[in-house]
């Protein structure tokens, strides 16, 4: 049967593609892959895995090691499916070679005649991670860079000092940059040439939030959390309190009392619209222990309308 215009026949190399793929998908993972995983297995401590990923980053034979297989795969079967995690945008193609629990590795293009074209953002974002990056290519683009006051338990988003802008980097072929996204964050403009980056991500010693800066003044914008453990905290204890479960007390109580400040009022606040009652004594306690000063306002504020609201008779 002829295929319509608008349901192009399949390519008869497409078919199967992903079965054909998949020996070769497993041993890259249990090999190169792992391998290279293996090389920050046991690593928890951020210095030392900064100084793995750094040389492992200088080092090119790592990450031809990790992609030799695939590409001799691609070359025998131009429909070969890679086990590799992939964004692509007009922009930007990047790809993630492995990530383990220290750290990520990845590897992206950026276009030069796309960069230069796009409108400069209105914004800058610090990621919240300490990330170094091995420019193969550097097109000459211009690194502009920012920094703002790191996020300590005195943190409060409405009193933030503004972020200011630091001196620039040109990047050069080569190049190999440390960008501690807890109090740094840049934008890249002006390319010459297509930019190739390799780019480690550390995992550990991340700050809690993820911060947006107006590139204009400097003000925050807006921050959301960057912790992924406690983000799902968070939506798990939404789930538990949508469910009714006032018998997990202890659960929120917990949470209330997390490192993490963004977290320990999410908490309570869940507690709360479950049962406030059983809540309002650890409520109190957060109005005079919390390190956090705008968590302690938010406490005091919350406990006297919870106070009035408990008063108040039960109606007949």
């Amino acid at each position: 049967m002829r295929a319509r215009p608008f349901e192009p026949a399949c390519h008869p190399g497409l078919s199967g593609a992903r079965t054909r793929s998949a020996p070769v998908n497993t041993g890259w993972i249990a090999g190169p892959a792992a391998a290279g995983a293996a090389l920050f297995k046991g690593l928890d401590d951020a210095a030392r895995i900064e100084a793995r990923a750094a040389a492992y980053l200088a080092d090119p034979g790592h990450v031809e090691a990790l992609l030799a297989p695939l590409i001799e795969a691609l070359a025998a079967d131009p429909w070969f499916e890679p086990p590799l995690k992939v964004s692509r945008d007009p922009l930007r193609t990047g790809v993630v070679l492995f990530d383990c629990p220290a750290v990520a590795i990845s590897a992206t293009v950026t276009r030069a005649a796309e960069l230069n074209r796009l409108a400069a953002p209105a914004t800058v974002v610090l990621s919240g991670r300490v990330t170094l990056t091995r420019y193969i290519r550097g097109g000459e683009a211009r690194m502009r860079r920012w920094r703002a006051d790191p996020v300590d338990a005195e943190f409060n988003a409405a009193t933030a000092a503004p972020a200011r802008e630091i001196a620039p980097h040109i990047l050069k072929d080569g190049m190999m940059l440390r960008q501690d996204g807890r109090t740094t964050g840049h934008l890249l403009t002006g390319a010459t040439h297509d930019l190739v980056a390799l780019t480690a991500t550390i995992k550990a010693g991340a700050a809690p939030l993820t911060r947006e800066y107006a590139i204009a003044d400097g003000t925050l914008v807006r921050a959301v959390c960057a912790d992924d453990a406690a983000s799902r905290i968070e939506m798990l204890l939404t789930f538990l309190r949508v469910c009714g479960r006032s018998d997990a007390g202890a659960l929120f109580d917990d949470g209330s009392r997390h490192p993490a400040f963004h977290l320990r009022w999410a908490a309570m606040r869940e507690w709360l619209m479950l049962d406030a009652r059983a809540a309002r004594d650890r409520l109190a306690d957060m109005r005079t222990s919390d390190a956090n000063a705008e968590i302690r306002a938010a406490a005091a504020a919350t406990l006297s309308a919870l106070d009035r609201r408990l008063e108040q008779p039960c109606p007949a």
